[in-house]
């Protein structure tokens, strides 16, 4: 499977009817579209908006535990984190955010589950 085909996965798991029962704010759970082949001027264009290489590509802005909220960087079996990937997921960690990167959907769905179970946020 791809990295798109797992990150659909998650979020097919994130729609489910008994599963946004238990967790209703995995409605909140949306993708950062930073990654992708674009044209160079829609790539201009995204940039002026605001994209920036490396954000990583699901979020979940719902505090958990100690956590601000959860940002997770989907990967295939093989794939490798970029220095901008890492770069941004230091610096999200240092402000508060639980971040992960995970090979396969299962890996997001077992951190996802993991992480809405900590609980209410106690800073």
């Amino acid at each position: 499977m791809t990295e798109a085909q797992h990150q659909s996965c998650v979020m097919k798991w994130s729609e489910q009817a008994s599963i946004r029962s238990k967790w209703p704010c995995l409605k909140l759970l949306h993708h950062v579209p930073n990654g992708g082949k674009r044209d160079k001027i829609e790539a201009a264009h995204m940039k002026q908006q605001g994209v920036k290489r490396g954000v990583p590509d699901l979020d979940l802005p719902v505090p958990r535990g100690k956590y601000h909220g959860l940002r997770i960087e989907m990967k295939d079996d093989a794939g490798r984190t970029s220095v901008d990937q890492d770069w941004w997921l230091g610096e999200l960690r240092e402000q508060g955010y639980f971040c992960e990167v995970c090979h396969g959907w299962q890996s997001a769905v077992s951190v996802l589950e993991w992480y809405l179970s900590l609980g209410e946020f106690k800073p």
